[in-house]
């Protein structure tokens, strides 16, 4: 059995990375394998964080341990840090990186660790370059996969970028595993009516952090085509706004959607999300850019069929017209997956072909691919 050290977001920090972080710790310690997790002290500073807070009002995860330790710009914190884990002696340490911001602190950690001439670095990686770009992305990126052993990654366009990158280090591929930590599914109209939606109409929903690459000016445009204004249906945009809100609520307004949005833009805790889920006839991602989506991890979990645009990695888990409908991006291919879901009454074929897709997005899978990566 392994000593493992998972590094990145955990509790009292927030968001998908956390959740993920703790459930696949909670899985190598189910499989028999001794699991910690390092945290931030500092994840962002105030200034750089886009949302209102950075932690969970959710209560801590039990038997976990938590080691909140990392100054993500402090570099004698990342000193600190490296020898207590490079003294800790474990087996292998998996990083999880999602941008080039961290690379630094990581990078330097790793370096450290390295000097036990024991512990292996794998790297679950995200995205290698942000969805917004900066100047430094590509050297703060080479500088922290220079320090890894190995890499997992959860798209397979992320696969071919790294592959680029670096040629004599292993590298596999393994679908973002199935979230299935946010309670059982509920009964449609109860969900509805918990949330204070109409319980006798249809909802579509857009659900996660709000920025420009996630596409809901677009999801605005299809709202407002006729086609789909004949339909009677509201989205449910559940999610913080991670960026400037004014322009989508004048596009609201100049579309006259004022009735066919329901907003609810603070951050939907963990208690939530099943509500939300089982509510909606379906999720709806029209993104501009992506790599992976824990989103769709939710959907599949809920049996909430999918509507999604072909970026990035979400082709590779929705297979078109059997769960869901994979569009170009273009409002038009969109409008037709919307008017055609609704129209041919797909929402109880998806939701039944879904029991069977899902079957295939493990933890144990991602757990075993990381421990193969270690040897």
């Amino acid at each position: 059995m392994s000593k493992i050290l998972i590094i990145g977001p955990a509790f009292p920090l927030r968001g998908g990375l956390a959740t993920y972080n703790e459930r696949l710790a909670e899985t190598f310690n189910q499989l028999g394998h001794t699991c910690e997790i390092s945290s931030f002290s500092l994840q962002y500073p105030n200034l750089l964080f886009p949302g209102k807070t950075q932690f969970s009002t959710d209560p801590a995860p039990k038997i976990l341990t938590i080691h909140t330790e990392i100054n993500s710009v402090n570099p004698l914190n990342w000193l600190k840090v490296g020898k207590r884990i490079k003294k800790a002696n474990y087996d292998f340490v998996v990083f999880r990186y999602w941008m080039s911001f961290m690379a630094p602190a990581f990078g330097t950690i790793a370096r450290v660790v390295k000097g036990n001439k024991h512990t292996k670095i794998i790297a679950i990686t995200d995205n290698l370059i942000p969805h917004e770009q900066r100047f430094f992305d590509a050297a703060f990126t080479k500088y922290f996969i220079s320090q890894c052993d190995g890499f997992l990654t959860m798209s397979k366009a992320v696969k071919s970028q790294l592959e680029s990158w670096t040629t004599n280090k292993p590298i596999t591929y393994t679908p973002h595993p199935m979230y299935d930590m946010f309670g059982l599914k509920q009964n449609k109209i109860l969900a509805k009516k918990q949330i204070d939606l109409n319980p006798e109409q249809p909802y579509l929903l857009f659900f996660g952090f709000i920025r420009q690459y996630k596409g809901l000016g677009l999801l605005l445009d299809i709202l407002a085509d006729d086609r789909v204004r004949a339909l009677g249906i509201k989205a449910i945009v559940a999610g913080e706004f991670y960026e400037d809100a004014a322009p989508y609520m004048k596009q609201i307004e100049d579309l006259n959607l004022q009735d066919s949005v329901i907003l609810r833009n603070d951050f939907i805790p963990n208690s939530q999300v099943s509500l939300y889920f089982s509510a909606a006839d379906a999720v709806i991602q029209p993104y501009l850019n992506a790599t992976q989506s824990g989103v769709t991890q939710i959907a599949y979990y809920y049996n909430t069929p999918m509507i999604v645009t072909n970026v990035g990695g979400l082709a590779e888990l929705v297979p078109n017209g059997i769960v869901g409908y994979v569009c170009e991006v273009n409002k038009e291919a969109l409008v037709k997956a919307v008017v055609d879901f609704y129209k041919l009454d797909k929402e109880k074929i998806f939701s039944m072909a879904m029991e069977d897709e899902k079957k295939k997005f493990t933890w144990e899978t991602v757990c075993n691919e990381l421990l193969l990566l270690a040897r």
